[in-house]
């Protein structure tokens, strides 16, 4: 059930390379914790702060992916507004673009822990924190993620799911099955478009 009123959006931004059952866990734990309308999955269109540190699959691919792997999951969908935007990802353009689309909805940013630690490095990183309320998704009987200054947060704890993109990468690279840490139609799609080394 979600709550009456203006529309209450999550977004989950992530390179998405590949999606995995986590990023799932993630935006569904948040869903049903705030009552949210929608978790949007925004994929980087040109994820800037892994530019440069390693190949990145083309949008068009991770897109996919990730519209694949929602297809079938109640109110978590694919958004494609990084792409369509073109140009280099930053989540406040993000933001701002669908408070002009949508007004009078409420938009909640979810990250993990790690993620949260970081955000004083996003671009224009004061303006995103008075335009959202941040979610952090923690482990249950963690210590807890220390509260960013200048956020409105809240923390969602969710059971971990230890699967990385990075992993999932590498076991492909080495000829390992992937299937329990992704939605079989993303295997399937990463099979039929021989994603990432060693998928053939």
């Amino acid at each position: 059930m979600t709550v009456a009123g203006p529309p209450r959006i999550g977004l989950l931004g992530g390179t998405f390379d590949p999606i995995h059952r986590g990023h799932l866990a993630a935006a569904c734990a948040v869903r049903d914790a705030l009552a949210l309308d929608t978790v949007l999955l925004v994929v980087a269109n040109e994820p800037w702060q892994k530019e440069g540190t390693r190949p990145i699959t083309p949008a068009a691919d991770r897109l996919a992916m990730v519209e694949v792997a929602a297809a079938d999951v109640n109110r978590v969908e694919a958004s494609r507004i990084e792409l369509d935007r073109g140009g280099v990802t930053y989540t406040i353009d993000t933001v701002e673009q669908l408070r002009a689309e949508r007004p009078g909805a409420t938009f909640y940013l979810v990250v993990g822990e790690d993620v949260a630690a970081q955000l004083g490095t996003w671009h224009r990183a004061d303006e995103l924190a008075r335009l959202v309320e941040l979610v952090v998704v923690t482990r249950p009987g963690g210590s807890g993620a220390p509260s960013p200054a200048g956020w409105r947060s809240r923390e969602v704890p969710m059971v971990p799911v230890p699967e990385s993109s990075t992993g999932i990468r590498e076991r492909i690279e080495a000829g390992l099955p992937i299937g329990d840490a992704v939605p079989p139609p993303v295997v399937r799609y990463i099979e039929q478009h021989g994603l990432y080394a060693g998928s053939g």
